[in-house]
């Protein structure tokens, strides 16, 4: 095989695209998809090639050569025209690199090989983001990653999104956040917590620091998703509304208001309020809402509660009224959240 001559001596590269460390992103970064930041797809010094990690791997000038490698569940990958397999399980990009150079020099088939390594896809480097986003899946990590980094991967938040996000975490973060024995109780050490709350809104609207955790491989981030409330019939807007919170109280009149007040065909002494139950039929209880009374400040404003369907019916759909609940329950199908 004709030899390939270079510059001399070895020269090993290898492509580190660690995952950005500017700090916070601001909150409309992190909601708009058009901003939202590409995978990381490279490792940085500390990382590990595993079993089943997808790699791509480039010899400079010999293109039969590169091409993306799958290593294998032993963690070796086989190189084409080498008679053995590669050990690629537990070295370093730079390192793997620096062994395929090696062997393809020992093999007297290139002299001075350029070789550059490149994680793409590693299962056991990567991180859970599900909930309330836009594209809840499994996300690589690749270097230093952040809460806000990952939720821009997964195209911001969904128009349900609550106001907290719970952080799992994984063995690897464990790892990391070790306790140690304190120099001054000997013995003792702080446990780590394995979940952790964060106020998302206060995260989203300030990119707080000390809010924007560090995300490590086998975390777990979960957005939860607010209580929304339906209204549906003869209003102006129907839609889902989030509560802001847990706490936050939206009675009829206020849902009333989030959809644009009803239509002048309504019928307001026959509102109804439909609310998963399950000590009655179909697991639906309907409350009786006279809205002509509530608006008069004759009766009670009701408060509602997360799932709660207030249906207003139509004037013309008398006819209907026998069966409200699967016809308010029917309504919400598909319907549009609007975002507060």
């Amino acid at each position: 095989m004709r030899r390939l001559s270079w510059i001399s001596g070895l020269i090993f590269t290898v492509t580190l695209h660690a995952a950005s460390d500017k700090g916070a992103a601001p909150a409309s970064a992190v909601a708009d998809p058009s901003m939202a930041s590409a995978p990381s797809v490279s490792a940085g010094r500390d990382f590990l090639v595993t079993p089943d990690d997808l790699l791509e791997i480039i010899v400079f000038d010999v293109p039969q050569m590169s091409r993306q490698y799958r290593v294998s569940p032993h963690g070796e990958i086989m190189f084409p025209l080498l008679a053995k397999p590669i050990m690629a399980a537990g070295k370093t990009p730079e390192q793997l690199s620096q062994a395929i150079a090696n062997e393809l020099r020992s093999a007297g088939m290139l002299s001075s090989p350029q070789v550059n390594v490149e994680v793409k896809e590693s299962r056991l480097h990567s991180v859970a983001v599900t909930g309330a986003v836009k594209k809840p899946q499994i996300y690589q990590v690749f270097g230093r990653t952040t809460l806000l980094d990952v939720l821009s991967q997964a195209e911001g938040l969904a128009p349900e999104a609550g106001n907290t996000l719970v952080l799992t975490r994984g063995d690897a973060a464990l790892r990391q956040f070790q306790p140690r024995s304190s120099s001054h109780s000997e013995g003792m050490t702080e446990e780590v917590a394995k979940t952790t709350t964060v106020d998302l809104k206060r995260l989203m609207e300030t990119g707080d620091p000390a809010l924007n955790l560090e995300v490590y491989p086998g975390d777990r981030v979960t957005v939860q998703r607010a209580g929304i409330v339906y209204v549906v019939g003869a209003v102006n807007r129907p839609g889902g509304f989030p509560m802001s919170n847990d706490q936050e109280e939206i009675t009829v009149l206020k849902a009333v208001a989030l959809a644009q007040d009803v239509k002048a065909t309504a019928i307001r002494s026959k509102a109804v309020i439909i609310r998963k139950n399950a000590n009655f039929p179909d697991g639906r209880e309907e409350i009786p809402v006279d809205l002509k009374m509530v608006l008069a400040r004759r009766a009670p404003d009701p408060a509602m509660q997360p799932s709660d369907i207030l249906f207003v019916p139509d004037s013309p759909g008398k006819k209907a009224m026998g069966r409200i609940a699967e016809a308010a329950v029917q309504a919400t199908v598909g319907i549009i959240v609007w975002r507060r």
